[in-house]
């Protein structure tokens, strides 16, 4: 396969449209963490946008930060870091989880996939912080959408739009993001030994308190096993974790809060600073469910649901569960033998409630069950339009969601 390496948005904007001439579809690919997530893809040529990177302004008394798509995350949150400021929606690293260990995530690859962490309980998805982006259309043209400033409000919706298209809309050469300052510092609740829906009941309840939690989960015990966070893998039981996060002062007086509201449902641990930022890390990069040998499926439902769901897949497959997001994100690895992956299994336990994503899987599998939630015939066409409007050739991954679109 041809591998295309441009440099500026012009040279982006050609090659889309010499692709369009050719009638050659396009894999895009950024740094190439996320290459095995979606369907596979018949593509003619490989568009990399390694080279188009590196930060074009960050005005950290605004909050906002403008960087070429293909800059790489680490470098991104570097120069955050320098400021005392972060991603609020706190990207996971999927690279173990997806086989793409020496690969580079990059902002780009981050907003087109929608990736958010923990903290979306709190501050919402990627797509909620992204203000504005330049690229170039399944057309070969150039467009621009939304603003550098946090009250411009002109094309937000087409910005959220490209959030979560995973590339199969446009080619984005530039965003601009909000960035949000970093806390001072974090701890972590954690009760040991509740079962899963104590436990998601337990998460609701600090969710909901007045003490600003920023990231609630729940391990069972296989997975909190699994976790690399000592007190974590050594409790030997199911471990329900929640997080503050600000000033020093604030979170003495908030962990002694919720250690009173948790105080008879359990044994109570503390983890701060370092074993708690580890604690979340892994929780954002699925580790308690890795080496992942296995099917892994990613499932958005109901919080209080959770628990039904997960027990009624157990029924039949052999699956380990995440609980994140309070309950409402679980994280299912199933054998590698269950027959088409769990696909069925999965999607009848949500009964239509919900949506299941099959994140980690052979390409064979991945060609052959739906990937991404089936969508129903109403919002299947609406789905064509889009793409008819943005990439009517369908050069630019095409079928890498859905295969006929």
């Amino acid at each position: 396969m041809d591998a295309l390496h441009p440099t500026t948005l012009d040279e982006l904007r050609d090659a889309v449209a010499e692709a369009v001439a050719d009638h050659a579809p396009l894999e895009i690919c950024g740094g190439g963490s996320k290459r095995a997530l979606g369907r596979p893809m018949e593509v003619s040529r490989r568009l990399c946008l390694d080279r188009i990177a590196g930060i074009v302004t960050y005005e950290p008394a605004e909050l906002v930060l403008t960087a070429q798509a293909g800059t790489p995350l680490a470098e991104i949150e570097d120069a955050l870091a320098a400021n005392r400021q972060m991603l609020a929606f706190e990207p996971g690293d999927w690279r173990a989880l997806l086989d793409a260990d020496g690969a580079r995530p990059t902002l780009g690859g981050v907003l087109a996939c929608n990736m958010a962490g923990p903290r979306r309980v709190k501050v919402g998805a990627a797509r909620d912080h992204f203000l504005g982006f330049a690229g170039v259309n399944g057309y070969g043209e150039v467009f621009k959408a939304g603003g550098k400033v946090v009250k411009n409000v002109t094309g937000y919706d087409l910005s959220k739009l490209m959030a979560g298209s995973y590339g199969t809309l446009t080619v984005m050469a530039e965003v601009t993001i909000k960035v949000l300052p970093r806390p001072d510092e974090s701890a972590t609740l954690l009760i040991l030994g509740l079962d899963d829906a104590s436990a998601i009941a337990a998460l609701a309840d600090g969710l909901n308190s007045p003490h600003e939690v920023s990231a609630a989960a729940h391990l069972p015990a296989a997975g909190a096993a699994r976790s690399g966070v000592a007190p974590v893998a050594s409790a030997g039981a199911a471990v329900t974790a929640l997080r503050v996060e600000g000033p020093a002062s604030s979170i003495a007086f908030r962990m002694q809060a919720l250690r009173d509201l948790f105080d008879a449902r359990g044994t109570l641990v503390a983890l701060h600073e370092e074993d708690s930022e580890r604690l979340w890390r892994d929780v954002g990069a699925v580790q308690p469910l890795l080496p992942a040998d296995r099917i892994v499926w990613r499932v958005s439902v109901a919080p209080s649901a959770g628990p039904t769901v997960a027990a009624t897949i157990a029924r039949t497959l052999d699956a380990d569960v995440l609980y994140d997001w309070g309950g409402g994100l679980l994280w299912l690895a199933v054998p590698s033998s269950a027959e088409d992956g769990g696909a069925a299994t999965v999607r009848a336990a949500l009964g239509g409630s919900g949506h299941a994503t099959l994140i980690r899987a052979p390409e064979a599998l991945r060609a052959s069950v739906p990937v991404f939630e089936p969508e129903p015939a109403a919002l299947a066409a609406l789905t064509k339009r889009v793409k008819d409007s943005f990439d009517p050739q369908r050069i630019l991954n095409p079928g890498r969601m859905y295969r006929s679109v």
